[in-house]
């Protein structure tokens, strides 16, 4: 008795993927084959060629793997459109077009597999020539081709001569392409079978999916999404995320989150991380790509314009850019950037990033990753493998352009890289490109990196150094990192510095910059500090109207946008505080002596006493308690403010109460002497 060594079902899926070329086959049931001639109850069959003609090559193809299968049958999401790409699939072929890596093939897969307990499907390699390529007789369900490269070359008698066999054989024929130029209804047309157009299945229902089917329990995986913060779950599942990546999310929160016990924060970072080393090392080979994988996270956000031009302007320093041919097609071309010959869409799903239409012109979308902590991994490979690129890297970034957000991104980014090298790389900020962003770029750095454990000391050190050097452009980017940006450097570092910058002018006459520069600092620690933060800026600004020196014409010059910046917080604080009262006081009369800041400080004045004809307000109290407080001060600016409000119409705000004031000032003033 003998054993059948193959199941039937087997055999005939077998034998169905088998190529179209001139091969002998010998089926020999419960035999052998030997090289001897062929005798006994055997059979010979040949297989010949559909077509005469030159070979053209092994017909790769062979059934689709059942483990696959299983997986894209298992946790299907059915993508929009899906009962009318069936129906469609009833005439026996059709095409389905879509941008790779948004579930394409794992619709075409359930497409061929629709209602069948154990389909048998067979891929042929897009590589294939379809012109030559014919179905088997039997025992195949399905086909699925996936991006063939010469799909504008068939016509539509090309695909009606296997429209026959795939009937015969009761199979069907799907054909995977990518997002075709013009209306679907052309290429139909042109083909004349049907052309669909996939579109990605929702990420949170993929993701679901497939948590559902992994969780040991429903409890299980409810409770760990309920200790989610609304912002990492916005990181965990971003708008428009690919199916792939919806099902990594799913996979990692149950390897990492319910089975690890990790946080959602935790889980985040290990995708971005996992993505972001993929991205790299995909990158890495190609010098367009690597640019723009730098510009995205660079310029993430902003205009894809942007990110192309930025991308064109680093293999330009690098000099890839004369290994990459002209872009048919992508933003910047027209501006004559140079971009890689591939399609933007493509570029972005290579680098896991995405573009977010704006509704408008197509040059307003943003292009951003999917996970902005991909960002982290790249700078930390970047710094680790290509240490050789970073003064290049901070001379593309030195030229940004004046916009002020592109300066806060090339800010942010060079911090970045600080932290990725312990600080070492802020060295590479003092040869910056003399353009007239670079100071400001360096701030950003600078004060963001002040604020990162990595790179604090080395980012201290420098804006030290840098406070007492003579050349304006570093002593700007020190004025500009005084600023309050996020995560900028404490209120009182800031004052530091500031002063110790006016303490030691240069005399060139660029030193006007860093003053005004300083004196916007003063102004937004203010306008964006607590009361607590603006107690400290006011206390130090009185010791600086002792100086003769910047520090006290620097308090003439921001005072008077402070003393506007927040007339409900002077009303509240005036006269109950005394400290304030006094250094609102003591300020005034100091913005007011001096001529070039005179005008600004009349107008504050002015604006304090709006309404004053009403006394039960606390902002009269408070515009009251202030000229009091001038009057007992008798500064000469404050009189000649009085003078001038003396002289000018009766509409002129202040009227009432300066009258008063002005009446005080002169009973107090001593009697001319009488001789």
């Amino acid at each position: 008795m003998t054993s059948d060594p193959f199941r039937a079902d087997d055999l005939r899926a077998c034998v169905a993927a088998l190529p179209d070329r001139l091969d002998t086959l010998v089926y020999v049931p419960q035999g052998m084959v030997n090289t001897a001639p062929v005798h006994g109850d055997q059979s010979l069959s040949m297989s010949a060629p559909v077509h005469s003609g030159p070979a053209s090559g092994p017909m790769r193809q062979g059934p689709v793997r059942a483990k696959r299968l299983a997986a894209a049958r298992r946790c299907f999401v059915a993508p929009p459109g899906f009962d009318d790409a069936l129906a469609a699939l009833d005439s026996g072929i059709v095409v389905l077009t879509g941008e790779p890596g948004t579930g394409r093939e794992t619709h075409a897969l359930n497409l061929l597999a629709h209602g069948r307990a154990e389909p048998v499907i067979v891929q042929v390699d897009g590589a294939v020539n379809l012109l030559r390529w014919t179905p088997r007789p039997r025992g195949v369900h399905g086909y699925l081709v996936m991006e063939p490269p010469d799909l504008s070359e068939l016509r539509a008698w090309d695909l009606s001569r296997l429209e026959a066999p795939l009937a015969e054989a009761g199979a069907r024929l799907v054909i995977v392409a990518p997002d075709a130029p013009g209306p679907a209804v052309f290429l139909e047309d042109r083909l004349g079978t049907p052309v669909l157009h996939h579109l990605p299945p929702d990420p949170g229902k993929v993701f679901a999916a497939h948590l559902a089917y992994g969780s040991p329990s429903r409890e299980a995986s409810d409770e760990w999404l309920r200790t989610l913060s609304p912002g990492e779950r916005d990181e965990l599942l971003p708008d428009g995320l690919p199916p792939r990546h919806a099902a990594q999310a799913a996979e990692a929160v149950l390897r990492l989150g319910i089975a690890g016990g990790s946080s959602g924060a935790e889980v985040v970072r290990a995708l971005a991380r996992a993505e972001g080393q993929e991205i790299v090392a995909r990158a890495q080979a190609e010098p367009a790509l690597l640019a723009h994988l730098l510009a995205i996270s660079v310029y993430g956000g902003l205009p894809r314009g942007v990110v192309a031009e930025r991308a064109a302007e680093l293999l330009r320093l690098t000099g890839g850019i004369g290994q990459q041919d002209s872009a048919t097609s992508g933003p910047g071309r027209e501006a004559g950037h140079v971009l890689p010959q591939r399609t933007w869409t493509e570029t972005l799903r290579l680098l896991g990033a995405h573009r977010v239409q704006s509704g408008g012109q197509a040059d307003g979308d943003t292009v951003s990753f999917h996970r902005p902590g991909v960002t982290d991994t790249v700078w930390e490979i970047l710094c680790r493998e290509h240490g050789d690129l970073l003064p290049l890297l901070h001379t593309w970034l030195a030229s940004t352009g004046h916009e002020a957000d592109r300066i806060e991104r090339a800010g942010r980014a060079a911090a970045s890289v600080a932290a990725a090298t312990g600080g070492r790389s802020l060295e590479c900020l003092r040869d910056l490109a003399p353009t007239p962003e670079a100071p400001e770029v360096a701030a950003r750095c600078l004060g963001t990196a002040a604020g990162d454990p990595a790179s604090a000391r080395a980012a201290s050190e420098l804006l030290e150094q840098w406070s007492t050097e003579t050349g304006t452009a570093l002593r700007e980017a020190v004025a500009h990192a005084c600023a309050p940006h996020r995560a900028g450097l404490p209120v009182g570092h800031a004052l530091d510095l500031m002063h110790r910058l006016m303490e030691t002018p240069t005399g060139e006459p660029e030193e006007m910059a860093v003053v005004t520069a300083v004196a916007s600092a003063l102004v937004q620690h203010f306008a964006a500090g607590d009361s607590r933060a603006r107690a400290t800026v006011l206390a130090r600004m009185r010791d600086w109207t002792t100086s003769d020196g910047l520090p006290g014409l620097l308090t003439a010059l921001a005072f008077p946008d402070m003393a506007s910046a927040d007339l409900t917080w002077w009303s509240e604080r005036i006269p109950g505080d005394a400290e304030v009262t006094e250094g609102a006081v003591e300020l005034t009369g100091h913005a007011l002596d001096e001529s070039i800041t005179y005008g600004a400080m009349r107008d504050a004045l002015l604006a304090w006493c709006c309404g004053t004809d009403d006394a039960e307000q606390q902002g009269d109290r408070a515009a009251e308690a202030l000229l009091a407080g001038l009057v007992a001060a008798r500064r000469p600016g404050f009189l000649r403010w009085l003078l001038f409000v003396e002289r000018g119409p009766d509409t002129l705000p202040g009227k009432s109460p300066a009258a008063r004031a002005l009446a005080e000032w002169r009973s107090k003033s001593p009697a001319p002497n009488e001789s």
